[in-house]
């Protein structure tokens, strides 16, 4: 697979697998993050093993400004981008009255700013060239409200929501969007997000950041539009449309109580 992809969150978790995945079919990359250490030690990694192009672009994408930075640098540095995999992104844990304000919009930026600003720039070339995939990392909690992640739910929510759109918008242009929406993942996304007692984390067995990166690569390479790893996921985004939404956040928050 010649072409190139961006994937933002890339030094850890699904991003650093999403990253494995398509050097390993021999796609060129550019990894965006904030720690540069990792980013090196992933590019040395890659470009030793598969013999691929590997760029790094050191961000926060939370900063204002951050999206334009990186399409300015591959513009001028040439590099065509084929797949846009949206990829960062954090969480927070807890009532929303007592969270930290800051971090609340830092993940909002990052989450729904950041990812809708690389989408608005690269899609334009994409449709220029009649060619390319993207892919938005969302969550199952884009389906209900989430007590105790009220933020995190709702700019999942958005994700997913604008993914669908925008899919639709350019269909039969050669360009394709995916949302994936993976459940609880081995990611260290709880840890980022303080989630180590919720139930949600504690009471079962995880699927592995690997095992999901591997579910939405494909999916995104098949053009599908929302992409739910696991029977047990796709059951509840199916079924919040069939309960009453007073039993959903009933239902959400006793998951996410502290076990």
């Amino acid at each position: 697979m010649p072409y190139t992809a961006l994937i933002t969150g890339a030094s850890s978790g699904i991003g650093l697998e999403l990253a494995k995945i398509h050097a390993s079919k021999g796609g060129d990359l550019v990894l965006v993050a904030r720690n540069k250490a990792k980013l090196d030690q992933l590019k040395s990694e890659l470009v030793q093993t598969y013999g691929i192009s590997v760029s790094i672009i050191v961000i926060d994408l939370s900063a204002e400004g951050s999206a334009k930075k990186i399409y300015d640098r591959t513009t001028v540095e040439k590099i065509q981008i084929d797949c846009l995999i949206n990829n960062a992104g954090f969480g927070d844990f807890g009532f929303f009255s007592d969270t930290d304000l800051q971090k609340e919009v830092n993940m909002i930026n990052l989450n729904i700013m950041a990812l809708t600003l690389l989408t608005k720039l690269y899609l334009k070339d994409m449709l220029d060239r009649k060619g390319g995939r993207i892919m938005n990392v969302a969550s199952i909690a884009a389906f209900q409200p989430g007590p105790k992640m009220a933020v995190y739910s709702a700019t999942k929510a958005y994700v997913l929501s604008f993914s669908q759109a925008v899919g639709n918008e350019v269909l039969h242009q050669g360009v394709t969007v995916t949302a994936l929406c993976p459940g609880p993942t081995e990611s260290g996304f709880q840890e980022a997000a303080s989630m180590q007692n919720s139930k949600m984390f504690n009471n079962n067995k995880l699927p592995t950041a690997g095992e999901v990166a591997a579910y939405g690569y494909e999916a995104m390479l098949k053009g599908k539009s929302v992409a739910i790893p696991g029977f047990i996921n796709n059951l509840m985004a199916d079924a919040v449309g069939f309960i009453p939404r007073e039993w959903v956040l009933k239902l959400v928050r006793k998951i996410q109580d502290a076990a």
